[in-house]
């Protein structure tokens, strides 16, 4: 049976886990729901969400620097546990993260942290490069949307392609840290820090 986007979506609402991991537990299953979603417990995925909503007051400030000493980042990441801050395949976590900010250049961390002045903005360039497309306002809307979607993927970290895999955003790589190491994990902040730029 072959799988779907909409199986995959279905499943990724259904569980929260990222989308690879869906599709290859749909197609591990044979498009089975009930089985994939078996299989995704069995892996420790599914736990992983019940887990985002408990507190982390213990963590790591990781650090990031360049080979030419002109790029430099501090990361909080935070997690239940001092003993999961002190295992290693956490550290190894904040270390990619740390180099993804490094590479990647995000701004933000989420979208809800675009203050609305630089998101008006954005819309009014995107509606000026669709002025002379003649759609109804509501396409046009649609479209916005759209490449807002593409802007998030651009300045926020959670929402960027992960540079080591691009087909897992650094959102979905916490969380499959969180499946494995059985706690909540959360970036907290980052500061990125260039020679010559603001």
């Amino acid at each position: 049976m072959d799988v779907t986007a909409d199986m995959v979506k279905e499943l990724r609402q259904r569980t929260g886990i990222g989308m690879m991991e869906c599709k290859k537990a749909l197609e591990e299953s044979g498009g089975d729901m009930d089985k994939a979603i078996a299989l995704l417990r069995k892996k420790g995925y599914a736990r992983a969400k019940d887990k985002m909503s408990r507190e982390t007051s213990e963590g790591l400030v990781g650090s990031y620097i360049h080979t030419n000493n002109k790029i430099g980042v501090l990361v909080e990441i935070n997690c239940e546990t001092d003993f999961v801050a002190r295992n290693a395949e956490f550290q190894d976590m904040v270390k990619n993260v740390a180099m993804h900010i490094a590479a990647a250049r995000p701004k933000y961390l989420v979208a809800e942290d675009i203050p609305a002045a630089v998101l008006e903005e954005e819309k009014a360039v995107i509606r000026e490069q669709l002025k002379d497309q003649k759609k109804p306002p509501e396409i046009i809307e649609k479209i916005v949307q759209g490449k807002l979607g593409k802007f998030y993927e651009e300045v926020c970290l959670l929402d960027q392609p992960f540079i080591k895999d691009d087909k897992v955003t650094i959102r979905q790589f916490v969380q499959s840290h969180v499946a494995k190491l059985g706690e909540n994990i959360k970036i907290n902040r980052f500061a990125r820090f260039e020679i010559g730029s603001l």
